[in-house]
């Protein structure tokens, strides 16, 4: 651990931190990928692809247990709340800062974006009266030039789990507003996960609800080079 710097590279910290968890007891994934995303500490994909922060390779042993017991099936809620308060509280960005600052405060408005937020946040009140009771706060949309690989995506505050907005991708308003729909009920099942203390993910509950609230767990499009992507991660 102390001979870890600065310029460890992306790869070795991937490689190192899977291995770690696996002597700790990881169950088995499909597939293991490291991030250095702002909001979204650990997730585990449709595929079964479990993402975490890179910046976990430098934590100690303890935190990396919470992890396993927070992603080990079966573990009980209580357990799991408590597990995920343990990862949450270390330092990820001290360790493995994002590449790039953030520019999401960078994008210029184009003219028609204020009656597309508009109407977005009119189908999140009505999906949320139809589909959550109206139990869910009131969220902020964002529309995205830079989303390439995903319709739309949650952001969640990594230290509180409270969800902070909804980002729609621009280049998903071209296929229709029928398809945007089904990503915002996809992303509002997300902000369900967060609001009841569940993990943002696409596992057996937001499975059980999306199907609930009448949309496909995983719904796909094509947005560019790389073939089908998830609508959300």
């Amino acid at each position: 651990m102390g001979l870890w710097g600065p310029d460890t590279s992306p790869e070795t910290a991937e490689v190192v931190l899977q291995r770690r968890l696996e002597a700790l007891g990881m169950p088995p994934f499909k597939g293991f990928a490291t991030h250095t995303n702002r909001t979204v500490m650990l997730s585990v994909t449709g595929e079964g692809v479990l993402r975490l922060h890179r910046g976990y390779a430098w934590a100690p042993d303890r935190v990396l247990s919470a992890i396993v017991r927070y992603v080990r099936p079966g573990t009980r809620r209580a357990t799991r709340r408590v597990a995920e308060q343990e990862f949450l509280s270390f330092p990820v960005e001290a360790h493995a800062a994002p590449r790039r600052p953030s520019r999401r405060g960078a994008e210029r408005a184009l003219p028609g974006d204020a009656a597309t937020l508009a109407r977005l946040a009119a189908l999140h009140a009505r999906y949320n009266a139809e589909h959550f009771a109206g139990k869910l706060p009131t969220i902020r949309f964002r529309l995205s030039g830079r989303m390439r690989t995903r319709l739309g995506e949650l952001a969640v505050d990594a230290q509180t789990g409270r969800a902070l907005e909804i980002a729609v991708s621009r280049v998903h308003l071209r296929h229709g507003w029928t398809e945007v729909e089904q990503t915002v009920l996809h992303e509002m099942v997300h902000q369900w996960q967060a609001e009841s203390s569940l993990s943002v993910d696409h596992g057996v509950m937001f499975r059980r609800k999306a199907r609930a609230v009448g949309i496909e767990p995983t719904a796909r499009r094509h947005l560019g080079r790389g073939g089908p992507r998830h609508a959300a991660g």
